[in-house]
């Protein structure tokens, strides 16, 4: 009878540890949340320290990640790849990976797919036009906030200011992809999930 007691109280003391423990290591979903927070803030302290913007509560992280993945790639025209690209594949593969959304290759295409906004209304994502040294658009960027676009520009993928004497020079208009193409492109890609 005492073999079957302490085996009893054994097993019990055992069971009791292994619910605990059980417990403990299934965080409630506040922690979660909490934690998920606090990387996002780091994420964002570390994006504005290393590109000069200050990013808010509101900032697309998947934007910064994308912009710091491409830094440093040098400048090739026609070029679409991490060995060289120019402005507006630059653009275009942004627009694809960051907003699901497939845009002309030409910076003056682009801007045939925006509303013209004035440089003091612009947001985060939208895009800036130049044209320098023509007469017609030559160079395209994305807006990250705080007067700064990344561009691939003939030093490489970088990040500018339109602040800056010579952008500010040659800035033409910014630009934000129309409500319509917004919606006909989400309906093309909906068409090409059907077809396959």
């Amino acid at each position: 009878m005492k073999k079957i007691t302490i085996a009893l109280a054994l097993f019990l003391s055992v069971t009791t540890v292994a619910v605990q423990a059980q417990t403990k290591s299934v965080p409630n979903n506040q922690e979660t949340k909490v934690a998920d927070d606090q990387d996002k803030s780091l994420i964002k302290d570390y994006f504005s320290q290393i590109m000069g913007v200050a990013l808010s509560t509101t900032s697309n992280v998947k934007l910064f990640q994308f912009v710091y993945d491409w830094i440093g790639t040098p400048y090739r025209f026609g070029g679409t790849s991490r060995k060289g690209i120019d402005c507006s594949a630059f653009t275009k593969e942004l627009y694809s990976k960051v907003f699901n959304l497939s845009i002309q290759r030409n910076s003056r295409d682009i801007f045939s797919m925006v509303s013209p906004i004035k440089k003091d209304d612009l947001k985060e994502g939208d895009l800036v036009f130049f044209k320098i040294h023509s007469r017609n658009i030559s160079h395209v960027g994305i807006y990250l906030g705080n007067s700064k676009f990344a561009h691939a520009s003939s030093e490489g993928v970088k990040i500018s200011s339109l602040d800056d004497d010579y952008y500010s020079h040659y800035f033409f208009k910014g630009g934000r992809l129309l409500d319509s193409f917004k919606a006909e492109v989400a309906k093309e890609d909906a068409d090409k999930g059907e077809k396959k």
